[in-house]
This record gives C-alpha cells, sequence and structure tokens, in this order.
C-alpha cells in the first residue's frame, strides 16, 4: 500500500510513492501528464483530462512542485511527485497516452530522456503540449474538442490553481514524433 503524505488540513495531498503510477483498476486505459505545475497542466491539458477521466481513464500527473492538489483533483487527476516518478524503474504496464508540457521537455534532461524512450518503445500515444508550434493544425496536431462538462470544471480548476486561461472550447497538441524531430534539427 503506497503511502500518501497528509497537509495540516487533514486533506488528501499528493501521492510521493512512484508505485501510484500504477492504474487504479486492472484494465482502465492511462493518461500520464507531465507538467511543471499544477496549473500549466490545468491550463495545457485540463480539458483532455477531465473527458478522459468520465470514459473511464486512470489520469495520472507528474509535476515538480509540491503545490496545492485541488486543480488536479477537481479533474479527476491524481497529483504524483515527478521527481519520484523519475527516479522510479517502472516496467509495469504502459500508459495509452503521454501529454508533456513543452516548457518542461525544454528545462528538464531527465524528461527529455524519458520522452526518447517512450517514442521508441511505440507503445503510448505520446502529445506535446503548450508550445506556439501547437498552435497551428499542421502536420501531427492534435485537436481535442472540450465537452461542455470538460471546459466547466477546467475553468473550476483554473480558479483553483490561480491561474488564468481563456474559456476554451478546443486543446491543441502536437504529436510527440514530430514535436522530437522539429527539436533535433
Amino acid at each position: 500500500m503506497a503511502t500518501r503524505s497528509i497537509d495540516i488540513v487533514g486533506r488528501r495531498s499528493r501521492a510521493t510513492n512512484p508505485a501510484d503510477l500504477a492504474p487504479k483498476g486492472f484494465l482502465r486505459p492511462r493518461m500520464v501528464v507531465a507538467a511543471s505545475s499544477n496549473a500549466e497542466a490545468v491550463r495545457f491539458a485540463g480539458g483532455l483530462m477531465f473527458d478522459r477521466v468520465t470514459a473511464g481513464w486512470d489520469v495520472v500527473v507528474l509535476t515538480m512542485e509540491g503545490g496545492d492538489p485541488r486543480p488536479l483533483q477537481i479533474l479527476g487527476a491524481r497529483p504524483i511527485d515527478l521527481e519520484a516518478a523519475l527516479d522510479y524503474r517502472f516496467n509495469g504496464r504502459r500508459p495509452q497516452t503521454i501529454a508533456i508540457e513543452a516548457g518542461l521537455y525544454d528545462t528538464d534532461p531527465r524528461v527529455r530522456g524519458r520522452f526518447a524512450r517512450a517514442l521508441e518503445d511505440a507503445d503510448s500515444e505520446i502529445r506535446i503540449c503548450g508550445d506556439r508550434r501547437t498552435e497551428s493544425a499542421g502536420p501531427g496536431a492534435f485537436r481535442h474538442r472540450l465537452s461542455a462538462a470538460a471546459r466547466a470544471f477546467k475553468a473550476q480548476a483554473l480558479v483553483a490553481a490561480a491561474a488564468s486561461g481563456a474559456d476554451e472550447v478546443e486543446e491543441v497538441f502536437q504529436s510527440g514524433d514530430t514535436f522530437y524531430h522539429s527539436k533535433s534539427a
């Protein structure tokens, strides 16, 4: 059983045990989002996370900041410490979708290394979010049209994160393969 940290108010906080990356249901599809903060994860992929959770997916968000887990919990996602996850050697079933914030990719060589290995394994759909290149509908772009419920829950999660964000109808992601080759060119 994984140990969870508890804040002084007694609310459940982010998991620090990377074994929590294991899906909560044996056959549930899984999505992993890696971002520099909870607010960035919500801003760039909050609607997709909510829609996947309501479709029965297990959604895990890896961030470096320990901030308030409420924005992610509003969306139904489970926060996990990025540092612990990067140090953990996971040999289980791979997630079906991995979404990585472009800024985190640019600043952390360990994230880039894991990203490159995930591309080689080709077991997961890999998406990049939060980069100006994801704004265009060029080759490899993936547009997720948010449900009305996802827009409402994302708006509340942004308020909880004290983050700004427009009332977007869709979120745009770049294919991991296209993004990787544009960075290495």
